[in-house]
């Protein structure tokens, strides 16, 4: 298991080796932000799938034609969030620009993977930038851009969705677009149901290290779903409360159907 573990390390070493190459080449040669910011995202989705192979991850899409339907719209995207690898997954879903925290931008290592992948940041404990940053990531929706956001606002331990966060829902309708709901599910590790003794192999919260978690994961196979929901238009009046509770209940309750 250690030689196998080792032999995965190279090559994610190489894969995020060549990412960074190609993601400072776009960034040379890309003067106009958003063709540069389309062709990291679209570069950040090339290597999503490359990493579901490096990482063993088996992943089915479950409603694929809901998906292909909003192919050429813009719209947001909202998802729950237990781990890292969900970044993976819809990476290699979609190309779409992910929403994550400042706190991020400014981690060494999973800041730099961040940046050249186009995402937009949200300082999640300084509300005064909230209406400046929603009217930032709206436009990114306007000029045609796919936005995911997480509501969880965290990574949790897989056992349920949280309740989400509503301001970031604010978004779609400054955009006025659709929010489209999608719900991730591990199923399998080693061709084993997740349960409570293997769990913590895949779902990454609370205060675990990443590198230790990274360390244990590698080296083992995963079976992940993505369930496409039904998108969710754009509707006059509507509050960001109730596209929040709309979307939640959607996606709540297919992460229980499945995990029952």
């Amino acid at each position: 298991m250690v030689l196998r573990k080792l032999h995965c390390i190279l090559r994610h070493c190489f894969l995020i080796g060549e990412y960074f190459l190609l993601s400072a080449i776009i960034r040379l040669t890309t003067r106009n932000k958003n063709l540069r910011r389309k062709r990291l995202v679209k570069n950040n989705s090339r290597f999503g799938k490359h990493f579901l192979r490096t990482f063993k991850i088996k992943l089915s899409i479950k409603n694929p034609q809901e998906l292909q339907k909003w192919h050429n719209k813009a719209y947001l995207a909202v998802s729950n969030h237990t781990t890292y690898i969900d970044i993976i997954l819809l990476a290699a879903l979609e190309n779409m620009v992910f929403i994550t925290s400042v706190e991020m931008k400014h981690n060494p290592f999973l800041g730099k993977i961040t940046r050249d992948g186009g995402c937009l940041y949200t300082n999640r404990k300084k509300f005064a930038s909230l209406p400046r940053e929603i009217e930032y990531f709206a436009s990114a929706i306007r000029d045609g851009f796919k936005v995911l956001l997480f509501p969880e606002a965290t990574s949790t331990n897989g056992l349920t969705v949280q309740p989400f966060r509503k301001s970031l829902f604010q978004v779609a309708i400054s955009a006025q677009c659709a929010v489209l709901p999608l719900c991730i599910k591990y199923k399998k590790i080693d061709g084993r149901r997740i349960d409570k003794e293997n769990r913590d192999l895949i779902y990454w919260y609370g205060d675990m290290p990443f590198f230790s978690h990274y360390w244990k994961l590698i080296g083992h196979t995963l079976e992940a779903e993505i369930e496409v929901l039904e998108a969710v238009p754009y509707k006059d009046g509507k509050t960001r409360q109730e596209l929040s509770a709309e979307i939640y209940q959607q996606i709540l309750s297919c992460y229980e159907k499945n995990e029952s």
